[in-house]
Order: C-alpha cells, then sequence, then structure tokens
C-alpha cells in the first residue's frame, strides 16, 4: 500500500503491467494441515479455519488430510468433464461475442472448481443465488447448452425473454435464482430463502456467490448480520479471485488477513479454502451444508483463486495487471490439477483427456449451429413484443393497456 504524509493508505497491487509476476510474498501452507472439525464447533473455536487455507490436493497429486472427502472416481469425473465442458463453452461464446455475434460474455477460466465442486456438494433441491461466473454450476445441473446460448443471443427461444442481460441466466426448475447486475444482492436473498425453507420445515439450503469486491458493499454486511442473527441455514461464498472490475481486491479486504476472517466479528464461521483444488471445495462446501442443515447456521467461505480471463467482455485487463499474470498463479490450474489426481489413481488419462476435450469443442458447436437455428441477435426472431406487457403485474395498468393498443398488439 502507497501512504501520504497524512498517514492516509491507498491499496495498490504488487505487479502493474510490464511487470514480472511473483507470488512469493503469499504464505501458502501445505495440503492436509488444517484439522476439520465437527460440524456443531462453536464458530469462536474455528478461527484458525479464516486465516488458513484447507487444501487436500498436494504436489504429488495425491488426496491427504482431514478435510479429503474420499469421492468416489465417477462422480470426480464428472465433475472435471464439466469443467472441461465449461471451458469449451466459454471459449466458443467468447469468441461469438468478439465476432459480434452476441452483446456481452463473462469467462470463468480459472475458477471452474469454484462452483462446479460447490453444486456438486449440494443436493438437486439446495438453492444456488449465483453471480455471474458460477455457469459452471448451472452445467453442473443439466442446463442445455442451446438454452443458455438462446438466452445470450436474446433470440425466439431465450426463457427470460430478453428481460436479462447476456450470461444472466435463471432456471426455476434447477433452483437457479436470476443472476442480478446489481452484485450483491443475492446475498440477502439467499438468506432470506433459506430462513423462509426452515420456517416451513424444509431442510433444503440456500448457497450464494459474491466476489471480493462486492464484500465492499452493503449488501455483503447486510447478509452476514441477517445470517448470524437468525441463525439462517445458508452458504455465503466469497470468491476472491484477485481482482474486482479492474481494483485488487486489497481494496475490498483492507487490513484483513482474509476475507473469511470477517466472518469472525459476526459470530459464524469463516473458512479459507484453496479454490483451485476441486476436492478440498467440495469438502468445505459439504462441510457447511451439513452444519447448515443440523441447524447450526451459516458459514461465510473464501475461495481463494485466480480470474484468467478479463473480467468481462467490456474490460481491458492488460491496463492494470501484467499480461497472464494468472499462469504463474501458485495455486495452478484446477482442470490440470483434478486431471493429475485422477491419472495417478489410475482413474483417467492423457488421451482420455484430450478426446473428451474434443467431444466438449464439438458439442459446443453443434449447440450453437442450434441456438441459432432459433435467432440471431442481428436478424433475431426476438422474444415477441407484446411479451414486455407480461409477467409483471397481475392486473395490468391502464397506461401499459394503452400503450400496448397504440402498438396494435
Amino acid at each position: 500500500m502507497a501512504s501520504s504524509k497524512t498517514g492516509v493508505q491507498i491499496p495498490a497491487p504488487l505487479h502493474r503491467p510490464g511487470d514480472r509476476p511473483n507470488f512469493d510474498h503469499l504464505d501458502i501452507p501445505q495440503a492436509g494441515g488444517l484439522p476439520k472439525p465437527d460440524i456443531s464447533a462453536n464458530a469462536s473455536d474455528l478461527k484458525d479455519l479464516a486465516y488458513g487455507l484447507v487444501r487436500v490436493l498436494n504436489h504429488n497429486h495425491s488426496a491427504i488430510g482431514d478435510w479429503d472427502p474420499y469421492l468416489d472416481p465417477k462422480s470426480l469425473l464428472k465433475g472435471l468433464k464439466t469443467m472441461v465442458l465449461t471451458r469449451a463453452y466459454d471459449d466458443r461464446m467468447m469468441k461469438m461475442q468478439r465476432t459480434k455475434r452476441l452483446s456481452f460474455y463473462m469467462k470463468c477460466l480459472g475458477e471452474e472448481a469454484v462452483a462446479i465442486a460447490g453444486a456438486h456438494a449440494l443436493r438437486e433441491d439446495d438453492m444456488l443465488f449465483p453471480s455471474y461466473r458460477q455457469q459452471g454450476a448451472l452445467i453442473y445441473r443439466g442446463a442445455d447448452l442451446v438454452d443458455m446460448m438462446c438466452q445470450c443471443i436474446s433470440n425466439s427461444r431465450d426463457n427470460l425473454l430478453g428481460r436479462q442481460l447476456p450470461i444472466h441466466y435463471a432456471r426455476k426448475d434447477l433452483n437457479w435464482f436470476s443472476v442480478s447486475g446489481n452484485l450483491g444482492t443475492q446475498f440477502p436473498q439467499a438468506v432470506g430463502w433459506s430462513m423462509a425453507s426452515n420456517l416451513k420445515g424444509n431442510d433444503n439450503i440456500a448457497c450464494s456467490w459474491v466476489g471480493d469486491g462486492t464484500t465492499a458493499t452493503g449488501d455483503f454486511h447486510s447478509a452476514c448480520t441477517l445470517a448470524s442473527t437468525y441463525n439462517a441455514p445458508t452458504i455465503l461464498n466469497v470468491v476472491n479471485n484477485q481482482w474486482a472490475i479492474s481494483t485488487h481486491e486489497s481494496f475490498a479486504s483492507g487490513a484483513a488477513e482474509s476475507f473469511a476472517a470477517k466472518a469472525i466479528g459476526y459470530g459464524i464461521p469463516g473458512i479459507r479454502v484453496d479454490g483451485n483444488d476441486y476436492l478440498a471445495v467440495y469438502a468445505v462446501t459439504k462441510w457447511a451444508a451439513e452444519r447448515a442443515r443440523a441447524g447450526h447456521g451459516s458459514t461465510l467461505i473464501e475461495t481463494f483463486t485466480y480470474r484468467g480471463e478479463a473480467h468481462s467482455t467490456s474490460d481491458d485487463p492488460s491496463r492494470y495487471r501484467p499480461a497472464d499474470e494468472w499462469k504463474s498463479w501458485p495455486l495452478g490450474d484446477p482442470v490440470e490439477r483434478l486431471k493429475s489426481f485422477l491419472i495417478v489413481n489410475g482413474d483417467w488419462s492423457e488421451d482420455e483427456h484430450s478426446d473428451w476435450e474434443d467431444e466438449c469443442k464439438e458439442e459446443v458447436t453443434k449447440a450453437w449451429k442450434e441456438a441459432i437455428s432459433y435467432g440471431t441477435l442481428e436478424e433475431g426472431p426476438h422474444a415477441p413484443t407484446q411479451t414486455m406487457f407480461e409477467d409483471v403485474y397481475a392486473d395490468q395498468p391502464w397506461h401499459l393497456r394503452r400503450q400496448r393498443q397504440a402498438l396494435g398488439i
């Protein structure tokens, strides 16, 4: 941080464009070092988890320690395959945006395990309140790629009828709450939903994600207060991918050693986890889910990861960070790490992985061709004009009826 003569501190990243990335300042603990507490443990006894880093996969691609979830190869392969498919989907959609086939897109390169391992650890009837980089969780839950693409193009098959920005998916059938462009709103909404679920006598919980920058907003603090006060069965994820739109995470973290440590003041457990370790993310999410279902309240999870791509297609990261900085990230690539673990255990191979990558590219290409058969961004057809007057008011106001009549629809 830079300091002025008055002692005011102005956060600044360690590396700027043109610098050589170096993450030697990070204290990355060895895998398997932190104990896994009982789900009924008092939050005040779990402070070490907020300042440490839960890791399961070590440098030899082995799973070690108390947090090892001992997942079967079949379920892990589903997770790996979904990460690869998500990456292929992202690549295709980014290319389409760059060629003006859709207006806007956001990739999740480097963060695939955050969403997919999280979804893997939850039940299908648990409600997800995502931010805009959890598309992998939606794919994991079975969303059709064509449907997702049509929403991004806003064509005649767009299930949201052109009422949302691209990638702001909403799927009631998959328990996926609509993504909000006003980031942070989903946190208190998730707490409220989980409270309602509990009051109805249900044991399904809510899980939400925000980025590190959003922790500086009022919605974040309101959600933590609600979660603590009402012992809400909610999982609150802070995805610390090192960068908000163009500001380093130090702007939002302040002097705190971790975002997970912010939970301590609210009296709820805070756990920091290696966000590029699929097994660790699964294990911590599973622990938090079991704790919530057992009536022990919310957990704040900080997934420590790195945003590999631009914030969005409207962003140019070369203006504020070194090129390819994410390739120097000491926690590696989540896809490569899980792939290596499965190969070491004899459950996967390089050839199988290469074949699956090719299959994913073919599937995504086929899905795109089908998606544009329902209309393109430039030429349509789009949702019928009259739909803009529907599904908003139970009894349509007079001025909207008059507007609709003026349009002749």
